[in-house]
């Protein structure tokens, strides 16, 4: 497979180059979205000058979802089989990536990501507020999805070519409700979904993900999602 890291960066300045740092050497691509930064990110990525890297900048901050969707496109354009999110925070060990990957090398599944609450010592190295919180937000992701996952909002993520075309990605949510948004567009797109453990990596960056995000915006695109599903349910019954 010809693999590309997508790089969503607003404001990374200070960790961009970190997260650059740690991708490894084998990646055959990668993509850096600058979502309409106000800092020196993009300065920071170009004073690279790596062949490999591919820098794109949003006018405006339209959000991580949106930088995603911005950078898988460039991805697949490039003819990359697989496009694997790693944050511009350096957030995501670069050491979980074969683990990441192996599911779709072995074309089992079109989507995979990463589930932080396997990982062994969870509790002690993940705060225990975003562990509650990312386990009530799981759950309400399973029920609405019907897919079985322990960690929706991972954003360590590999999407395979042939996935990506089954879904309409430009209707995707642009925001940070943007995972629970693509594994309900997978789920009524008959695309298989996997999980692997990662481990929690947190330092002294900074979350964008808040309280109004967790509790008005995701939760509207959960059941958003329950209705779009059973909406499908109740038109394949009377089809059948």
């Amino acid at each position: 497979m010809r693999v590309a890291v997508v790089v969503p960066a607003h404001d990374e300045a200070r960790l961009i180059g970190r997260a650059l740092d740690a991708i490894p050497g084998w990646v055959d691509g990668v993509v850096v979205v600058d979502d309409g930064s106000r800092d020196e990110t993009s300065a920071r990525v170009v004073s690279r000058d790596e062949a490999r890297v591919h820098l794109v900048r949003h006018a405006q901050n339209r959000g991580v979802g949106a930088a995603i969707v911005t950078g898988y496109r460039e991805a697949f354009a490039a003819g990359h089989d697989v496009a694997v999110v790693m944050a511009g925070d350096a957030q995501m060990d670069p050491g979980d990536l074969d683990a990441l990957l192996a599911p779709l090398a072995a074309g089992e599944v079109g989507y995979v990501k990463g589930d932080r609450t396997r990982w062994p010592g969870v509790a002690r190295r993940m705060p225990r507020a975003r562990l509650v919180g990312t386990r009530v937000l799981a759950r309400l992701t399973a029920w609405a999805t019907g897919l079985p996952v322990r960690d929706s909002q991972c954003g360590y993520t590999a999407l395979g070519r042939g996935a990506a075309a089954r879904v309409d990605l430009d209707a995707l949510w642009p925001g940070y409700g943007y995972p629970n948004d693509l594994l309900a567009a997978l789920a009524r797109a008959g695309v298989s979904v996997a999980e692997v453990p990662v481990r929690p990596v947190y330092g002294d960056e900074r979350s964008g993900l808040g309280l109004r995000h967790a509790l008005m915006g995701i939760p509207f695109l959960l059941l958003r999602a329950a209705w779009r599903r059973q909406r499908g349910a109740l038109r394949v019954r009377r089809l059948a």
